[in-house]
């Protein structure tokens, strides 16, 4: 009975000091810490990695994440200064950088910055009206941190930064910006159109200015080559009958066969028949008067095809002055001897 007892008696000094050493060992993670307290009292903090506490004496207390850590907090209710209640969601970074005072300086700090969180923001926002509230988040932001680290630096926390998730103002006030956003579309479309059909119709003028130009520099160009080519060809005309030296006669038979021309005209309701018509029929009967005798000296066949011809000629040319005459003398036409 004795080795027995004796057995037992080892087995438990034996489970009892592995009990008391495992009890002793702590071994804490990375990022963490755990705080100590002897008899009561705080006596240290763990740091990450393996340590040693005086088992049943030392209490060693939950671990406290160091790493940065994101709280993202229920929309709340606030009032802008124009009396408005808008919802607010908000997402806040911070960092435990002292674990004791994040343990024993506040019994919830997860609580007490979400509720600081909460009164300083309605704090900010109330003296700001919708519109600068929708449009001033950074502003929001910036006083919202400063705030929270001067407040939770006592309790061993760090804010680094608080963010505006979204502000959701009543749906009557979104409906009135839409409208309004509506409104400044419209108003920018039709801006817009205006000036696209002002700059359309500003070119439009510019076209027809240069294309007005460009063809009133054409028809001048055309009008002065034209007036330098009827120049030009009267100057030739001139030159070459002065060149010739025509005698009366010829000239007084290029009149005679004019008049027919002159008395076809569209547009000719008066014909003024000049008193040179008699002038230049009788011009023309003693040119051919005086080219008979002088052609009775030649040939005698050369003769007569002279003759003919200049017989020819003179029928002619009094059938065209008997027609001038008619012409002149027709129902319509005012003849008015010069």
């Amino acid at each position: 009975m004795e080795p027995s007892v004796s057995l037992i008696a080892g087995v438990v000094i034996v489970l009892f000091a592995v009990a008391v050493l495992l009890k002793a060992v702590r071994i804490v993670p990375q990022a963490r810490a755990r705080n100590v307290e002897r008899l009561g009292r705080f006596q240290r903090t763990l740091q990450p990695g393996l340590s040693l506490v005086i088992p049943f004496i030392d209490r060693v207390h939950p671990a406290i994440d160091l790493r940065e850590q994101v709280i993202s907090f229920q929309p709340q209710p606030v009032i802008t200064e124009d009396n408005l209640v808008v919802e607010i969601d908000t997402v806040l970074y911070f960092q435990v950088t002292d674990p004791r005072a994040a343990f024993y300086e506040i019994a919830s700090y997860l609580q007490a910055v979400e509720q600081l969180t909460v009164t300083t923001l309605r704090n900010v926002v109330g003296s700001m009206d919708l519109e600068r509230t929708l449009t001033s988040r950074d502003t929001i932001n910036s006083q919202l941190r400063g705030v929270l680290d001067d407040a939770t630096g006592r309790w061993g926390l760090r804010v680094n930064r608080v963010e505006i998730k979204a502000i959701d103002p009543p749906r009557t006030i979104k409906d009135a910006m839409e409208k309004q956003m509506r409104a400044e579309r419209d108003k920018r479309a039709a801006i817009l159109t205006a000036e696209g059909q002002r700059q359309s119709q500003i070119l439009t003028a510019e076209g027809d200015k240069q294309a007005a130009i460009l063809r009133a520099e054409g028809q001048r160009t055309a009008e002065i080559l034209k007036a330098e080519g009827q120049s030009r060809a009267i100057d030739q005309v001139f030159q070459a009958v002065h060149r010739n030296d025509p005698d009366p006669k010829l000239l007084a038979y290029q009149y005679l066969q004019m008049l027919p021309q002159l008395a076809q005209g569209p547009g000719n309701t008066m014909w003024v028949i000049p008193s040179e018509v008699t002038s230049a029929l009788q011009g023309v009967s003693r040119a051919f008067t005086e080219v008979l005798p002088k052609v009775a000296a030649t040939s005698r066949p050369a003769a007569d095809e002279v003759a003919s011809k200049a017989t020819d000629d003179a029928n002619r040319a009094a059938e065209a002055a008997v027609e001038a005459v008619a012409a002149a003398e027709a129902p319509g036409r005012v003849t008015t001897p010069a």
